[in-house]
C-alpha cells in the first residue's frame, strides 16, 4: 500500500514537473510561436482579458504533452508501486481532477474540444504508461 502511494505521488509530481517544464522550454525554443501564445494565455486567465487560441498549438501541445506526460507518470507510478496497476489508475484520477480544474480555470479561453480531450487522455495514458512496466 505504501508503494502505490508513493508510487502515486511521484508520478504527479513528475507530471506537474515536466508540465510546467516542458512549457516553459517551449516558450524559450519557440518565443515568437509558442512563448507568446503561452503569455497571452496566461494574461487573459489571470486578469480576465481577450484571448485566442491557436487550435495548431492546442492540438500538438495534446499529443506532446498531456498523452507523452500522462504515459510517462504513469509509467513511473507503477514502477515504484512495483507494478501494481492501481497505482496508475489512481494517478489518472486524481490528473482527471487537476485536469478538471484547469478546465474550468480556462474554459472561456479554449475551444471545448481541448478540454474534452485533454481529461479524456489523462486517465487512459497514465494507465498504458503503467501497463509499459509489465511489459519491459
Amino acid at each position: 500500500m505504501v508503494r502505490i502511494v508513493l508510487g502515486v505521488i511521484a508520478g504527479f509530481f513528475a507530471w506537474m514537473i515536466v508540465w510546467i517544464g516542458s512549457e516553459k522550454i517551449l516558450s524559450a525554443i519557440w518565443p515568437q510561436g509558442f512563448g507568446v501564445h503561452q503569455r497571452a494565455f496566461e494574461e487573459a486567465v489571470k486578469n480576465g482579458g481577450q484571448f485566442t487560441a491557436n487550435r495548431t498549438l492546442l492540438l500538438t501541445h495534446i499529443v506532446l504533452a498531456s498523452t507523452i506526460v500522462s504515459v510517462m507518470a504513469g509509467f513511473l507510478a507503477a514502477l515504484i508501486a512495483g507494478g501494481n496497476p492501481r497505482a496508475p489508475l489512481v494517478l489518472g484520477i486524481l490528473l482527471l481532477a487537476l485536469g478538471l480544474l484547469k478546465a474550468v480555470m480556462s474554459w472561456q479561453y479554449v475551444p471545448i474540444w481541448y478540454h474534452v480531450i485533454f481529461t479524456a487522455l489523462l486517465i487512459p495514458m497514465a494507465i498504458m504508461g503503467g501497463k509499459l512496466v509489465t511489459t519491459t
